[in-house]
């Protein structure tokens, strides 16, 4: 019997296999499924959706015949099964689930395809089918003789040097590019409280996109983060409509949102959860214009990496601050000595959802958008730059969560937002644990209420 682990790209759903089955008269019964999901070397998993005759027969006698095929080398594989139980929750329905959602979305049929169930077989045989022809054979320079646990350790040590948020993730997406060969890439961090990713870091695009975002559990990045469990499609050619349900299935309302960094037609994607100590901190998501461009191996050093990113980002988040005393001294400025260069800037800010505008720009919501709120009202009342992340902590009126608030990832990923719009505001890059917060002109603030 040829063992599973060595087969696993006959099982990435790439072409579709052949159910066999027959009934209690021995009449045969032949469907196509989209997926046989691999658990181990004696186990797999098939979706049980609507294949009602398949499950007529298997449920009279409890054996189906398989075929997969191998989408990179074409060859064909025949498994004998036999049905030991179905599950509708754990970790193997979860996956499938997840899977079979995000293909339903890009064939446009998101919401729709809902799992029931998923059926456990045991694998009694598994044999492969002879080639009618000789299939030619892959060369040299296309197998992939790369070491991953050799560049997993180099990678996670180099994330383990890095004190600083922001240097840690530009670390690990370029690592991702220069080590693996992955060249589109970006990091997404959540928003409970809205149910969002924003996009924190990205590589690889023609533009950096922060602080777009994604609901929870729409497209690959949002399934992920829903069910904190790595989503990987490896192609997307049955469809191209995936892109485009990524943002009309986000759940977004109120002002547009900023665009997805995305290539135009991936062929495909991979979603890693970035979970420490039971938390999500992230979502780390790779793409690419190739089919086939991650196999399993990449999955499992990007869920090493990705876990260990989690972590990196917890400690890199404890502010190492002044002393106390030394900020209960320091003075603001009075407000008589500002001296602006440039006009008046009208600032729009939305108490529903944290959006500000600037001069009828959008610049981005949640706690970013508090955040900003609160340097400007603070420098429009007594010409105040500088600010310490522990008061801003004990500030109820920002509504930061209750977890160590992330309030390290936000004010990045206001920084970058800020940085990557070139307008009159910026936040300075000052010692850690300390945000000097610079403008150029008159802010006019606006509170919206709706």
């Amino acid at each position: 019997m040829i063992r599973l682990s060595t087969i696993r790209d006959a099982f990435e759903g790439v072409i579709p296999s052949v159910i066999a089955t027959t009934d209690r008269d021995g009449m045969p019964n032949a469907s196509y499924l989209s997926h046989v999901y691999y658990i181990d070397d004696h186990h797999v998993a098939l979706s049980n959706q609507f294949f009602s005759k398949t499950a007529e027969n298997v449920a009279v006698n409890g054996l189906a015949t398989v075929m997969v095929v191998d989408g990179h080398l074409g060859l064909q594989y025949i498994l004998d099964l036999v049905y030991e139980t179905s599950m509708t929750e754990g970790p193997v329905f979860e996956t499938v689930s997840a899977h079979l959602e995000v293909m339903s979305v890009e064939q446009g049929m998101g919401g729709i395809m809902k799992l029931r169930a998923v059926d456990i077989y045991r694998v009694e045989d598994c044999r492969l089918v002879p080639p009618a022809h000789p299939l030619e054979e892959p060369s040299p320079e296309a197998e992939d003789r790369r070491d991953h646990l050799d560049l997993t350790r180099r990678l996670a040590v180099q994330l383990a040097a890095e004190t600083d948020t922001e240097h840690l993730l530009d670390k690990a997406l370029e690592g991702l590019e220069t080590m693996f060969g992955f060249q589109h890439s970006m990091v997404l961090v959540p928003d409970d409280e809205r149910r969002l990713l924003s996009t924190i870091a990205s590589r690889g695009y023609d533009r950096f996109g922060f602080g777009s975002e994604v609901a929870f559990g729409a497209g690959v990045i949002g399934m992920a983060a829903a069910t904190c469990r790595p989503v990987r499609i490896s192609d997307f050619r049955r469809s191209r409509r995936y892109v485009n349900a990524v943002g009309s299935a986000s759940g977004i309302t109120g002002a547009d949102p900023l665009p997805l960094p995305a290539l135009a037609s991936p062929l495909s994607q991979l979603a890693v959860p970035m979970v420490a100590q039971g938390r999500l901190a992230g979502v780390l998501f790779v793409e690419a214009e190739q089919s086939f461009a991650f196999r399993h191996r990449d999955e499992e050093a990007l869920c090493i990496l990705a876990g260990h990113l989690a972590l990196s980002m917890t400690l890199a988040s404890q502010d190492r601050e002044r002393p106390e005393s030394e900020a209960e001294a320091e003075k603001p400025v009075p407000a008589d000595t500002i001296h602006p260069a440039a006009g008046p800037l009208r600032i729009r800010f939305y108490p529903r959802d944290g959006s500000i505008f600037i001069d009828n720009d959008y610049l981005i919501r949640g706690v970013p958008g508090r955040l900003l709120r609160h340097f400007i009202e603070e420098y429009a009342k007594n010409g105040r730059q500088d600010f310490l992340n522990r008061e801003i902590r004990r500030d109820r009126s920002l509504q930061l969560p209750d977890y160590k608030d992330n309030l390290e990832t936000r004010l990045i990923l206001l920084r970058r937002r800020l940085e990557e719009k070139g307008g009159p505001i910026r936040l300075g890059r000052a010692e850690r644990g300390h945000i000097r917060f610079e403008i150029e002109g008159v802010p006019e603030l606006v509170v919206v209420e709706e």
